[in-house]
């Protein structure tokens, strides 16, 4: 059974699921699990009806529920990010902007493409599998570099991570998270890469969605599934903060890779009794 690709013009997320939604960005955007892949499949996993919804909706809620993390980020994380800024001078700021030119590109001339080929269950699935593996292999590299250690060619490095990221279950968090362990980063130092490096693209998608619904007009249900994501999204983030330090604190990444691996084996295996029912 192919995935089937919702029709334009359907109805908006209820209330109730949005706020679902919401709840679940914040745990899953920390940890290197891939947000966006949740945000997809917990919805096809639960078999709520959303063949007609407009995909570019379902993207905007997505973005949505992100700019909300992101927001929580900034307050939560705000004395880590003012000392960031502190220490922030040309070659720091050269990392940040390679990072943001790979998928600002790829993002603008490839982003409808790689959702209608790879956005559903089955490209979940695989994004999910690919990631794991990267995550695992890069993590077997040494950790030899610290803090202030980046340099341009690992903005480029991260940049290609994030754009890698657009396909749903790669994970931006866990690419970035796999590149800069695979350029020798220590656990804790590539964490804080992977969330500096994040903010902008973030940030960026948001404007770009926000502009294009603009363009299109948003529609009362939509406005309010956004609205409800968002603050949702932003309370749950706030409210795990914690988690954060799951990562930092020098531990291995192959216990989110086995999740992700095992969260691929759920998702395929309903794929096949699908099949095996249409059959």
């Amino acid at each position: 059974m192919r995935d089937r690709a919702p029709a334009r013009g359907g109805p908006a997320l209820s209330a109730s699921q949005a706020a679902i939604l919401g709840a679940l960005q914040g745990p899953t955007e920390l940890l290197p699990v891939s947000s966006s892949a949740h945000l997809r499949l917990l919805p096809w996993l639960r078999g709520w009806d959303h063949d007609g919804l407009d995909p570019e909706h379902r993207k905007a809620f997505e973005v949505a529920v992100h700019g909300g993390g992101a927001a929580a980020l900034l307050i939560g994380q705000r004395k880590l990010i003012a000392s960031e800024l502190r220490e922030l001078d040309a070659r720091r700021l050269a990392v940040i902007a390679l990072s943001f030119i790979p998928p600002a590109v790829a993002g603008l001339l490839f982003e409808r493409q790689i959702e209608g080929r790879l956005g559903g269950p089955g490209g979940t699935a695989a994004g999910l599998a690919i990631g794991s593996v990267a995550m695992l292999v890069a993590d077997t590299r040494p950790q030899r570099r610290g803090h202030g250690e980046a340099r341009p060619g690992d903005g480029l490095a991260l940049g290609f991570a994030q754009a890698a990221a657009l396909a749903p279950g790669i994970s931006r968090n866990g690419a970035t998270l796999a590149a800069a362990r695979w350029r020798g980063f220590t656990r804790a130092q590539a964490n804080l890469l992977s969330r500096t490096v994040a903010l902008p693209v973030i940030g960026g998608a948001a404007l770009l969605k926000g502009v294009r619904l603009r363009k299109r007009g948003v529609d009362r249900g939509l406005r309010r599934s956004l609205a409800i994501g968002t603050a949702v999204a932003f309370a749950s983030t706030l409210a795990s903060q914690g988690l954060i330090k799951l990562v930092e604190r020098d531990r291995a990444l192959w216990p989110y890779a086995a999740y992700r691996l095992g969260l691929a084996a759920v998702v395929l295996r309903r794929r096949l009794r699908l099949n095996q029912v249409d059959e």
